[in-house]
């Protein structure tokens, strides 16, 4: 998504070879015409499946989340970090470390939402580690629900996200996939595969 990729350029701010800040624009003030487009996107690439409802887990992922669920015409859901009061203790509940807090959560999903009649197409902001995305893969299959696959708006490809949902058997799709980085440089996946097969020209 050469969009995403131009925003990230122009006002990501890379803080170390591992962590990338987006906040002006897409996890804590967000554009919304670019957030909408981005789950028109997700929306278009998993067309092929039946999508009963969308999941992520609170905050960040929240409103990706909402504009694919507005794309494919179903309800999202969020899963919980911490327990209301409100809610039952009929849950679907993992614990899921957070790379970026250092913390970890027991997050959790209504059992009243979420069973197997549902075909589930996760959706996150980043996918690094990977530990929050199969939290949520883990509850999908708890549930007895089927899933479609996940959805990261990032992907940082140098870390080993994608590995171990792969090892789950998920179908991942990322709209921007970072090869590498360091503060003032940044390399996109395609850029990466774009230089190896002219070195090998050469």
């Amino acid at each position: 998504m050469k969009l995403l990729e131009e925003r990230i350029r122009q006002e990501g701010l890379i803080l170390s070879d591992t962590v990338l800040k987006v906040d002006s624009f897409l996890n804590h003030q967000v554009d919304t015409v670019l957030a909408l487009e981005i789950g028109k996107e997700f929306g278009r690439i998993f067309a092929d499946e039946p999508v009963t409802k969308v999941l992520t887990i609170e905050a960040s992922g929240i409103q990706f989340a909402m504009a694919t669920a507005i794309a494919l015409g179903v309800p999202f859901l969020y899963a919980k970090k911490k327990k209301a009061v409100t809610q039952s203790d009929a849950v679907y509940s993992v614990p899921v470390h957070s790379f970026t807090r250092q913390e970890t959560y027991q997050v959790s999903v209504s059992r009243r939402y979420l069973g197997p009649d549902d075909n589930v197409l996760i959706v996150d902001d980043f996918l690094a580690t990977g530990a929050a995305l199969a939290g949520l893969v883990d509850i999908v299959n708890e549930s007895g629900a089927k899933l479609a696959g996940v959805g990261c708006v990032i992907e940082k490809s140098f870390q080993e996200g994608r590995d171990l949902l792969e090892r789950k058997g998920v179908r991942i799709h990322s709209l921007v996939r970072i090869a590498s980085m360091s503060p003032g440089e940044i390399r996109f996946a395609e850029e990466e595969r774009t230089i190896h097969h002219v070195k090998e020209k050469v």
